[in-house]
């Protein structure tokens, strides 16, 4: 019995420990509500490895100290490493609503929409685990269908084997697109408080539209200093490279 409370007792240590490790000094002075110090502190984390973690801390801080912008980009780099997180979902509303522009995204095709939302499931890594798992079964079933004694279990193993193809090929698929986001940086975030976008990449080019700080914007290409972007209605035109921030 002695035994017994001596191994639960090491137990206890062993998983005070552990949490104890998982708990940042950051994250002691997030909880004392010193929000500005707090998100140097991350930010000096991230230099040493980024993670989704990492990222929705820092926009947590940021928003805290209203800083909008940094938050948003901090939350969508985030959700690019852990895009079925509903927290980081929420927070990024909410970091949205605060800022001055509300642009409605062009309505997609409801399949085009199910097969994104299907995709951001998982994250890249995630679609790679469950591809190699379903690629496994596949193995397991195409032994079954070529040694199986039975009729009906060679017939099942067929059917099911041609689904885990299929479902194998799609994993990899989506697997391969969430790297591209990860990779490409073709999204970028608003710093500047008010800027007015152009139809040329030039300081006289003619006036099209303003947008303010915290904006989403799609960089379609850049040059000489300027990037052509994209906002989520399809408006496009240009403004300087330095106002933006890569996600």
């Amino acid at each position: 019995m002695k035994m017994f409370f001596s191994i639960l007792a090491l137990y206890f240590v062993f998983v005070t420990v552990v949490f104890a490790k998982e708990i940042t000094e950051a994250d002691k002075v997030y909880t004392e509500g010193n929000y500005a110090e707090a998100a140097e502190l991350y930010e000096k984390e991230l230099e040493k490895g980024v993670s989704a973690r990492l990222y929705y801390n820092l926009g947590n801080a940021y928003f805290k100290t209203n800083q909008f912008p940094a938050a948003i980009l901090n939350y969508e780099r985030a959700l690019l490493m852990a895009p079925g997180d509903s927290d980081i979902r929420f927070n990024l509303e909410m970091a949205k609503s605060r800022i001055p522009d509300r642009i409605v995204s062009i309505e997609k095709f409801f399949l085009v929409k199910w097969v994104d939302d299907l995709q951001n499931i998982q994250s890249s890594d995630g679609w790679a685990k469950l591809g190699i798992i379903l690629f496994i079964l596949l193995i397991i079933c195409l032994f079954l269908f070529f040694f199986g004694r039975f009729t009906m279990l060679r017939k099942g193993s067929f059917y099911l084997g041609c689904l885990l193809i299929l479902l194998v090929i799609c994993c990899n698929i989506f697997s391969y697109k969430q790297k591209q986001k990860l990779t490409n940086k073709e999204y970028a975030i608003l710093f500047e408080p008010s800027v007015t976008v152009k139809s040329s990449p030039q300081p006289d080019g003619q006036e099209l539209f303003v947008i303010h700080e915290g904006v989403k914007v799609y960089i379609r290409t850049t040059l000489n200093g300027w990037c052509e972007i994209e906002l989520e209605d399809g408006k496009v035109g240009w403004i300087p490279l330095s106002m933006v921030e890569r996600i």
